[in-house]
């Protein structure tokens, strides 16, 4: 594993469990009430939370493959930088910028 799929390993495991750690836990059905740690109660996952922990999941998936780093449109590389600011990243530059035109 190379230092870069490493580093981005350790970043998206810190922040699934940063996200799982939102998320609800079992009601108690005697008081109707969520159970919650000392932290308060917990919420339940947003669409956007599940589809952050998706992505994560993804990139995990793709470093456990030998295939991150590399545009799932066209096969380039990503770059460094832009895998460092955003390691569940999926396009490159210029395909990120045509996919968003075309949605």
């Amino acid at each position: 594993m190379s230092r870069i799929e490493s580093e981005a390993k350790t970043v998206l495991l810190h922040r699934r469990q940063a996200l799982r750690g939102r998320q609800a836990v079992p009601h108690d059905a005697v008081r109707g009430t969520v159970l919650a740690d000392d932290h308060g109660p917990a919420e339940a996952p947003s669409e956007v939370v599940r589809r952050e922990l998706a992505e994560i999941d993804e990139a995990l998936g793709r470093i456990a493959e030998g295939r991150y780093g590399a545009c799932l449109a066209c096969g380039g590389p990503l770059g460094l930088q832009r895998l460092r600011a955003i390691p569940e990243a999926r396009y490159c530059l210029g395909c990120s910028g045509h996919r968003i035109a075309e949605d």
